[in-house]
């Protein structure tokens, strides 16, 4: 198994595991290698160090572990999915419906709800027109359905 570094062309970093180089190469041509955070598919390789074991390596006196890193705060991509992962979590996908049901939700002729779902930019527009809140928030594919 190998463990390539990757990044998209938006800049974000994240792990690859492949069979082999050929297993990348063939599934990047696919088009099967995508950024996980926002399925960009524009993808490359980083520089990365092998790990090599040539052998057996002598055992080394135990040293004293290290101080507790300190906590640092999230980075907006670790954010961002925190959210992404919140609303999936809290919302009911309408799909396709969802213009429609939101206006139902807004009309007061269905319960009030999270949902979340599909919606062209001229239904969206509709929607702020009727006064009806609308925000786009793109989920990467990983997260629309299960891990392999």
């Amino acid at each position: 198994m190998k463990v390539f570094n990757l990044q998209c062309g938006n800049g974000h970093q994240f792990e690859g595991w492949f069979g082999s180089d050929a297993d990348y190469e063939s599934q990047k041509e696919r088009g099967l290698v995508g950024c996980p955070l926002c399925g960009e598919a524009q993808v490359r390789r980083l520089p990365s160090a092998p790990r090599l074991n040539l052998g057996a390596v002598a055992v080394a006196e135990p040293t004293p572990a290290p101080a507790a890193p300190q906590a640092q705060a999230p980075g907006m991509e670790a954010l961002w999915m925190q959210a992404v992962r919140h609303v999936l979590a809290n919302t009911e996908d309408v799909g396709a419906r969802f213009a429609e049901e939101a206006r139902r939700i807004h009309y007061g002729e269905t319960e009030q709800r999270g949902i979340r779902g599909r919606t062209t930019q001229d239904e969206a527009r509709a929607l702020d027109e009727e006064g009806i809140q609308v925000v786009s928030l793109p989920i990467p594919e990983s997260l629309k359905g299960p891990l392999q």
